[in-house]
């Protein structure tokens, strides 16, 4: 089965476009946990347009007192505000995310020769900390290799050409491209915790809908985990979100339509 992890950017930034406190993020987040949904996923950026630093030390409190089970994965750019925010929540799962301050939404993975010591120093500085890490690449089979040199525990592979394809070929090819990037991941030797489980593990995120997730989880069943928010949201505000989360686990967990 794959986690189903809600991204919650996209109720924040409907918030945020009046000066007042809804929708609540908290009792959104509550909702979708209490319907099954594995985790929270939140992309604080530094101009707080949707998710704000309070948000994210009020979810990580909801998600301590009465959902321990379930994951919190923050995601951003490891700016020193960022980390110094991490570092305070501790999270189950950091994933850093090359973006850059004025890009609407993440839409490319990391530069892994460019960037690799950079990298690996902040991904030094989350393990001390103890939360898993994970690394926003492109589809592309080199890719997970020289993460997991850099010290990644998992990667995430950028979901948004094949999410955004609208011609069937298109989509075909561009889901050749991630499975070619699942394919180069396994068998990459032990984890970094030491448990011996061979491979770096595989998250997705990005544009996936109730249409793309199936042949996605069908062609790479050991995904370990999907971040949706944009796709699960428009989908809560035709059916609640509730709803929504009950037909993405659906898919996620194999449950049947």
């Amino acid at each position: 089965m794959t986690l189903l992890s809600v991204n919650l950017n996209a109720v924040a930034f409907l918030r945020n476009r009046r000066s007042v406190p809804w929708p609540d993020l908290i009792a959104i987040a509550r909702a979708v946990l209490a319907e099954g949904a594995g985790g929270i996923t939140v992309h604080p950026r530094p101009d707080e347009r949707h998710i704000r630093k309070q948000d994210v030390l009020d979810l990580a409190h909801l998600l301590e007192t009465e959902f321990p089970e379930a994951e919190f994965n923050v995601e951003g750019y490891p700016t020193e505000e960022f980390m110094a925010l991490v570092e305070r929540v501790r999270p189950h799962q950091v994933t850093l995310v090359p973006d850059l301050p004025g890009q609407s939404t993440s839409d490319h993975g990391w530069d892994l020769d460019v960037e690799s010591d950079n990298l690996r120093r902040h991904l030094e500085r989350l393990k001390a900390i103890g939360s898993r890490t994970a690394l926003f690449i492109e589809p592309d089979a080199d890719a997970p290799a020289r993460a997991w040199e850099v010290g990644a525990d998992r990667v995430e592979m950028f979901t948004g050409p094949y999410g955004g394809a609208l011609d069937a070929n298109n989509a075909k090819n561009q889901l050749q491209r991630l499975v070619d990037t699942a394919d180069a991941s396994r068998g990459l030797g032990h984890n970094h915790s030491g448990t011996g489980c061979g491979g770096i593990h595989l998250n997705a995120g990005h544009d996936l809908t109730l249409s793309n997730l199936p042949p996605l989880i069908a062609a790479i069943p050991d995904i370990a985990e999907v971040s949706i928010g944009h796709g699960l949201t428009a989908e809560a505000l035709m059916v609640g979100f509730p709803e929504a989360v009950r037909r993405y686990l659906a898919v996620t967990q194999n449950r049947g339509s």
